[in-house]
């Protein structure tokens, strides 16, 4: 069975007996820890969604160690204007075995009936024509929209051709031309 929660802005999918490295939690090392925001627990199948979460449902973890990540420079520099700023940060973070994941309830959708074609009202001909008529304008309305971004593409190709020209090449050569002249 997997899980997963959030916890610190942040989601994780986790498995009984995985270790997981999450922002810092209060909490000393060997406590216990519940993360009452699952969003998503499932095995195989069966999955079980949230809107937004599921109600009932944990997961257990127990706080290895409390520690920091490795020194991350932070530098801040502005070219020709005297303005260099450097520093560092080192992160937080909570190192967690996970223990134990509880499934709970979602929110489900009304159940259909076991014979749900039998119990489904029957549709009139008449009121099938006019979906096929919006289902086979849809289509047509993809083209006339594909148009104009093919229109678009050729014109971004076109100015790139454009731009290549060597233009200053010439005018140097005219240039030239004019002072031999004098």
């Amino acid at each position: 069975m997997y899980a997963v929660f959030r916890s610190g802005g942040k989601q994780y999918r986790a498995i009984k007996g995985d270790v997981l490295r999450l922002e810092k939690i209060a909490g000393d090392e060997g406590a216990t820890v519940k993360f009452d925001e699952v969003l998503l627990v499932g095995e195989g199948t069966d999955i079980k969604v949230g809107s937004p979460t599921l109600s009932g449902s944990t997961v257990s973890a127990k706080v290895l160690q409390q520690g920091k990540s490795r020194k991350v420079s932070v530098v801040k520099f502005k070219r020709r204007k005297n303005y260099l700023r450097q520093g560092s940060h080192r992160q937080f973070f909570t190192e967690v075995e996970i223990t134990d994941i509880t499934g709970g309830s979602a929110k489900k959708a009304a159940a259909k009936p076991a014979d749900h074609k039998a119990a489904a009202p029957k549709k009139d001909a008449a009121a099938d024509a006019p979906a096929e008529k919006a289902v086979a304008a849809k289509p047509a309305k993809k083209k006339a929209a594909a148009k104009p971004a093919a229109h678009k593409a050729a014109k971004k190709v076109a100015k790139k051709a454009a731009a290549k020209k060597p233009a200053a090449k010439k005018k140097a050569a005219k240039k030239a031309a004019a002072k031999k002249s004098d």
